[in-house]
């Protein structure tokens, strides 16, 4: 006689498959959360902190942006390490003058600068006594209410290689303060915006430049306090800059910070924001 043979496991438990461990499953999440931080930061938004006054009166020290990444199209410096991946731009698209850039800067292409765009490919641009020549024609320049800016930890009033001069000033109340002249440029397609004029300094007389093919004359809105296109990179200024360096446009401000917080301090973090200053759009 022979043996009956053992009953055959369902169906079910037969082909269950092996559980992952929880550690595996935590592994894959957050590497899943990793590739999708890095398409929306590549792609769609990154974060940019000013941290410098070439940008007053419209941006601070210490705001805190988001940086729109599709309005040019991407880069190899578009992504986080700028990887050689490829040259030029993919569905390149030219800023619009008067727009606020974010771009790697050359020479080096190291470090990330902020300024406004003046000058497209095939335009000429001229400092003539501080004022804009677009094209052979002078852009308009009014002036309007001094910027009067408070001192803080991380603007102090400070000087510059171009202009020593001490602009500031003690309010009425005590409070110091520095006090720029300022005035409205009027771009020809009525675009306007403000910068500041400190005073007659080198490079508020320039030669003509011709903007080449492929390439953007930025300036930043506090002229006498910007190294920019108008001063040759062995001077420590950007040139030209390549359209490929740009990373996108200035978007919103979503923080905005005076200094004056310590990390290890947390009761000063909510004192030293500037919450009136978040939400601004460029």
């Amino acid at each position: 006689m022979t043996e009956d043979a053992a009953p055959a496991p369902p169906a079910s438990e037969a082909a269950a498959p092996k559980k992952r461990s929880e550690a595996a499953d935590t592994g894959l999440f957050l590497l899943k959360l990793l590739v999708a931080v890095l398409l929306l930061r590549s792609l769609v938004v990154a974060p940019f902190t000013i941290p410098s006054e070439s940008m007053l009166p419209r941006l601070w020290v210490g705001d805190y942006l988001l940086v729109a990444k599709w309005p040019y199209g991407w880069s190899r410096f578009s992504f986080p390490g700028s990887p050689d991946l490829f040259e030029g731009r993919i569905l390149e698209r030219l800023p619009e003058r008067g727009d606020v850039v974010v771009f790697r800067a050359p020479p080096a292409n190291e470090v990330d600068y902020i300024k406004r765009v003046i000058g497209l490919p095939g335009d000429t641009v001229q400092m003539v006594a501080g004022q804009v020549i677009l094209n052979g024609v002078p852009v308009p320049k009014q002036r309007v209410a001094d910027f009067v800016h408070p001192l803080t930890p991380n603007s102090p009033c400070l000087t510059s290689r171009y202009d020593p001069t001490d602009y500031s000033d003690t309010l009425e109340d005590g409070t110091r303060v520095c006090r720029y002249p300022r005035y409205r440029e009027t771009l020809p397609s009525g675009r306007y915006y403000e910068v500041l004029d400190l005073n007659r300094v080198t490079i508020d007389d320039t030669p003509v430049y011709t903007v080449p093919a492929g390439h953007l004359f930025l300036m930043g809105d506090n002229r006498d306090r910007s190294a920019d296109s108008r001063v040759d990179p062995a001077d420590k200024g950007v040139g030209f800059v390549p359209i490929e360096n740009l990373h996108g446009r200035a978007l919103v401000t979503f923080f905005s910070t005076d200094g004056s917080a310590e990390w290890l301090k947390p009761w000063t973090w909510a004192p030293a924001a500037r919450w009136d200053r978040v939400g601004d759009g460029y």
